[in-house]
């Protein structure tokens, strides 16, 4: 079945991350679709067994669809850094991870220090970019799969308070400010995310 946007009046963002559902929401917003997430369905979060961007960001999309009956977005997204062989990458979650925390708690100044260390100790360059993965699934199984990226570096000491995760020490190319410290307008509009969802919209909307 061949799905167009006037049915997606309203869609689960899969994912428990608060960071990531309002980024996605702030961009579906304007096209005038409704957005839930699936922590405020209180669905069960998917193991990432996959081993790339997209795989995952399939998964979770798919799990999601299923078990609302409703059409789901879903992205896996992370930092590759060259000096790190692309670290940690679809594992940038995992390095925030707190082993003791019941409930799978993350840390992510910890995740930065541990970066900004491992780069420290490997040397090379301080290239690196965001990529991500958006999946839109369908309860039926259908899916779609859109990947984009922002290149940028990594800074130290990490700055501003405005972004999550990895924000504080990636700067894009060309900026002066980590994505932290540009305002959440100004991120949406060169994100990786942003990419990804710029190619979901020619896809659909070939005409504008």
């Amino acid at each position: 079945m061949s799905y167009t946007m006037s049915k997606l009046t309203k869609i689960v963002v899969a994912s428990h991350n608060k960071g990531k559902v309002r980024e996605i929401r702030d961009l579906m917003t304007p096209l005038g679709v409704e957005t839930i997430s699936a922590g405020e369905l209180n669905l069960p979060e998917p193991d990432e067994t996959e081993t790339t961007f997209a795989g995952n960001a399939r998964l979770k999309a798919l799990a999601a669809a299923k078990a609302s009956g409703l059409p789901a977005l879903s992205d896996d997204s992370g930092l590759a850094v060259d000096a790190l062989n692309g670290d940690p990458g679809i594992y940038a979650a995992r390095w925030a991870a707190i082993p003791e925390c019941e409930g799978g708690g993350r840390d992510f100044d910890m995740a930065m220090w541990r970066v900004h260390t491992e780069m420290e100790r490997r040397g090379g360059p301080k290239t690196a970019r965001f990529i991500c993965a958006l999946c839109l699934a369908f309860p039926d199984g259908e899916t779609e799969v859109y990947e984009g990226k922002v290149e940028g570096e990594i800074v130290w000491p990490p700055r501003g308070d405005k972004g999550f995760g990895y924000d504080p020490v990636f700067q894009a190319l060309g900026d002066k400010l980590t994505f932290a410290e540009i305002e959440p307008e100004a991120k949406h509009a060169k994100s990786h995310r942003a990419d990804a969802f710029a190619k979901f919209l020619k896809a659909r909307f070939p005409d504008g």
